[in-house]
């Protein structure tokens, strides 16, 4: 990875010829400074205790936390999966999944082009009109194995989205921000195993699991977070 200006990584591309992917966070609007500098600057341990295998196993596989502007300030894309799905079937999640080998080295290129690859086929979004400003450190899911790499985007020019695949996705929505910080919408999720996390009751849809943590620690190290309270619980079923 080679820095060629403040606020600029460029990756080479792949052997195939394809083109670089740029990480940038030039041009970003004000709102998104704190979630590019914390991008920067965060440690894996300070987002989950769940991390990578050091033996290197793991499905690599990689998520689009894209920021937009909605019709009420800035927005998250979020999608709810399948209820067939055998992995985490009807959970709401960041567009993503595996690396595909087309998609290039997962420690460069990959996780960037399988995000936007994914959020394409997911959602039909126009990856063109995404700037990639930031990618967060590799998280894991012990459940399913899979290695994540959350790749952060700026939707600067928005495109039509919605449900490609009704057998891979049940539908599409954005999230505004405000609703993600409004202490009324977020409690403790609670799974019969006896793990607890952070979750968000938004858009008709409990976001939990790994994609609501992702989000609190975005909203926390942004400082955007407000005081909630954790007592409240929102209890989860095994098939969850």
């Amino acid at each position: 990875m080679k820095t060629h200006e403040p606020g600029t990584e460029q990756y080479g591309g792949t052997e195939s010829g394809e083109g670089a992917v740029t990480v940038s966070a030039e041009g970003l609007p004000g709102w998104l400074d704190p979630v590019a500098r914390a991008s920067r600057t965060v440690r894996p341990q300070q987002l989950s205790r769940f991390l990578p295998p050091e033996s290197g196993a793991g499905r690599q596989s990689a998520v689009l936390v894209l920021f937009g502007e909605g019709a009420r300030g800035p927005e998250l894309l979020l999608m709810e999966r399948a209820g067939s799905l055998r992995s985490h079937p009807g959970q709401p999640s960041f567009p993503g999944g595996s690396l595909d080998p087309e998609d290039g080295d997962q420690a460069t290129t990959g996780p960037l082009r399988a995000a936007l690859r994914e959020a394409e086929e997911e959602t039909g979004l126009d990856p063109r009109g995404v700037q990639i400003f930031g990618v967060l450190p590799r998280l894991y899911i012990p459940v399913s194995s899979f290695v994540v790499t959350p790749v952060l985007g700026w939707w600067r020019t928005p495109s039509p989205v919605g449900v490609v695949d009704p057998g891979e996705t049940a539908r599409v929505f954005t999230v505004p921000v405000a609703d993600l910080t409004d202490p009324a919408n977020r409690a403790t999720a609670v799974h019969p195993s006896g793990h607890r996390g952070p979750a968000f009751l938004v858009e008709s849809a409990l976001v939990w699991g790994f994609t609501a943590g992702v989000i609190d620690r975005i909203l926390h190290f942004a400082g955007w977070e407000r005081p909630w309270d954790r007592a409240k619980q929102v209890p989860l079923d095994w098939r969850a």
